[in-house]
């Protein structure tokens, strides 16, 4: 997954941080992977339904609402806002393995969700994924009284059962926007729980798994966040380092759930943000489950393996509440 190898750069990049992204010396930019989009749909398998709807008139930005079958018009849905990964400068909330794994959440769950698109950087570089997020947040939030723009969310989203997910980099979104919200809180929302799916949290010193891990591969992960964020004071940042945050403990849910992988570079800051997040003074519950033999987002290259339909339905239970 982290294979990036800047020293063997073709001649006109600027930056070359394959497989994921290569900036070139006169500005342009070439996206090596997530640029597929597939268009919301019945999905046959699942039966789940999918559509978009703009939450951003201003950037022109994009939410995919999911709807699962079945759905007793009399009884609200816990909600659920899910965050893509891709280091921030790829994928997107429509791009193909995306939507597969949230119709199959969304069928196991049985919960109304939002996949929020943001713009990317480096074009945008953060804090906008950021800002877009919350004011995805935002304009889900002007649902609760039922009179919002979407009917979905107004006749089906419980506001008193609200989730935020996300993977890599969205499971970083998905912390800040937790943060954020303990600090701001959003009227009508009530924050439940927060599901962070190999979360991309890095820092200045190597620890745990990282220590042994080739040069060249942990100068890929620090560029990328440099890429992501120019104005950053370093990987210890706590946008990128949350162990370091002196506002931790204003995490605005009452449970967290960190999913890690074996054989994921980013397995041991999940880990560390787990502990640090247990001591920091925030009153909730942080639980955590490994997938033995797996590399980074595993889930989203082969859903049906026993390890992701196990994390599938740790994640369904945990918002569920069935946990």
């Amino acid at each position: 997954m982290f294979s990036f190898d800047m020293d063997a750069a073709e001649p006109d990049a600027a930056l070359d941080l394959s497989p994921f992204i290569i900036v070139y010396k006169d500005g342009s930019i070439e996206r090596l992977v997530g640029n597929e989009i597939v268009p919301p749909s019945l999905d046959p398998k699942s039966s789940v339904l999918s559509k978009d709807a703009v939450y951003s008139e201003e950037a022109k930005l994009s939410s995919r609402l999911y709807l699962p079958p079945g759905v007793d018009p009399d009884k609200k849905l816990p909600l659920l806002i899910y965050f893509h990964g891709g280091g921030f400068c790829v994928e997107s909330a429509f791009s193909p393995a995306y939507h597969n794994y949230l119709n199959i959440l969304v069928a196991e769950a049985k919960v109304i969700a939002v996949s929020v698109d943001y713009r990317r950087v480096p074009e945008h570089p953060i804090p906008v994924p950021y800002d877009d997020s919350w004011t995805a947040l935002k304009w889900v939030a002007s649902h609760v009284n039922g009179d919002g723009p979407e009917k979905w969310l107004n006749n089906h989203a419980d506001f008193g059962k609200v989730y935020l997910a996300g993977d890599s980099a969205g499971g970083n979104i998905a912390h800040h926007m937790a943060l954020r919200y303990g600090q701001e809180r959003l009227f009508g929302v009530n924050l439940v729980g927060v599901v962070l799916i190999h979360p991309y949290f890095w820092g200045e010193e190597p620890i745990g798994n990282e220590v042994d891990e080739l040069e060249r591969v942990l100068r890929g992960i620090a560029a990328t966040w440099h890429l992501a964020c120019p104005t950053t004071s370093g990987c210890d940042d706590p946008l990128i380092n949350p162990t370091t945050d002196p506002k931790l403990a204003c995490l605005g849910c009452s449970k967290v759930l960190v999913a890690v992988a074996e054989k994921d570079l980013l397995r041991d800051r999940g880990l560390l943000y787990c502990e640090t997040l247990k001591k920091s003074g925030w009153g909730g519950v942080v639980e955590t489950m490994e997938a033995e033999g797996e590399g980074h987002v595993f889930h989203l290259f082969n859903p049906t393996c026993g390890n992701a339909v196990a994390m599938l339905k740790k994640t369904a239970a945990f918002i569920s509440g069935h946990n």
